[in-house]
């Protein structure tokens, strides 16, 4: 049981930020795609396509961070001490998003809550994106080191950028119609590109920065294992591309961009198992005592259904296209 538990807890933590990432990946997406529309009018109705559901989807982010806090306080630690500008900067920047979701349609002038609500998006995945490629790097030294600040963090912070925006095109694809629907598509099928170039650079860089990560991809029997998932990214790159035809396969696309998105972060997963903190605590290392994480497990068995069945809920209620002159607000 002490060996499971944090397997089971760490699992909870990675199902968290996968949820969070896919869910307000393309709610970002959607803010970082705000200075492309035509007309304030298509800025209403991105906006309006994501009202009912926003708040929601951060709330993967909050439970994936009290996780880490209560199942594994000592990596907790390391990383929120390492990561805390960053994570700053995105907390302002999410603040920054919600004021603009609540202001935006009140005042005559909107230009301000545009910035705000662009600026927001920009700021918070490209902080997201630098924390990624800092924690993939790993930790350095006794006292566990993580240089974000640095070529590979702030590619991959770009990176992070230009898939949200790939997620955000084509949910708006998905979610309106017209010339709007028409210009994400178009947005769509060039952050595409630009999203599998980045997927091949970090598949290459990372191996190239630790030696460790290139015996775990390309030792033998495991690169016969592993050889399907850059064959999977191809063939869902292919599916995005193929439902970003016309209006008929919008939903495909979305699906498709997702799920390329899934077997990117699977693939981190395989290189960084099974640390917490990179090539620093494992997270059998870094577990909190089993009665704090049989306590955390009872609650997340608890909680967590209710997380879901609202979630899947509120994507019910509001599922459908977002026609032009309505909305939440």
């Amino acid at each position: 049981m002490t060996e499971l538990l944090p397997l089971l807890l760490a699992g909870a933590i990675a199902f968290g930020v996968t949820m969070y990432v896919l869910l307000d990946g393309f709610d970002l997406g959607v803010g970082i795609l705000f200075p492309f529309a035509d007309t304030e009018d298509d800025r209403d109705r991105m906006m309006n396509s994501l009202a009912p559901i926003w708040d929601g989807n951060e709330t993967w982010l909050v439970l994936g961070g009290a996780v880490l806090f209560g199942a594994f306080p000592k990596a907790f630690g390391i990383l929120t001490a390492a990561f805390y500008l960053p994570i700053m900067l995105m907390l302002i920047a999410l603040v920054f998003r919600g004021v603009a979701f609540e202001y935006r349609f009140k005042f005559r002038s909107r230009w301000p809550w545009n910035l705000a609500f662009c600026a927001g998006s920009m700021v918070a995945a490209f902080a997201q994106g630098v924390i990624l490629g800092a924690y993939v790097r790993g930790a350095s030294g006794v006292d566990h080191q993580f240089h974000w600040f640095g070529v590979f963090p702030l590619f991959t912070g770009v990176a992070v950028v230009i898939a949200y925006a790939l997620l955000g095109a084509a949910w708006l694809n998905m979610k309106t119609d017209g010339p709007l629907a028409i210009l994400m598509r178009r947005r769509a099928r060039m952050l595409l590109v630009a999203s599998l170039g980045c997927i091949a650079v970090v598949s290459v860089w990372t191996p190239l920065l630790e030696p460790a990560i290139a015996a775990r991809w390309f030792s033998l029997p495991n690169l016969f294992v592993l050889a399907p998932i850059p064959v999977a990214t191809a063939v869902t790159g292919w599916l995005v591309w193929y439902g970003l035809r016309d209006d008929s396969h919008d939903a495909m696309a979305f699906v498709a961009s997702v799920v390329l998105f899934l077997i990117t972060l699977g693939g981190l997963a395989i290189s960084l198992w099974p640390w917490i903190v990179p090539r620093s605590l494992t997270i059998w290392q870094a577990a909190s005592p089993p009665e704090s994480q049989i306590f955390l497990g009872v609650g997340l068995a608890a909680i967590l259904p209710f997380v879901l069945a609202y979630t899947a809920h509120n994507y019910w209620v509001f599922r459908g296209k977002v026609p032009t002159g309505s909305g939440y607000h």
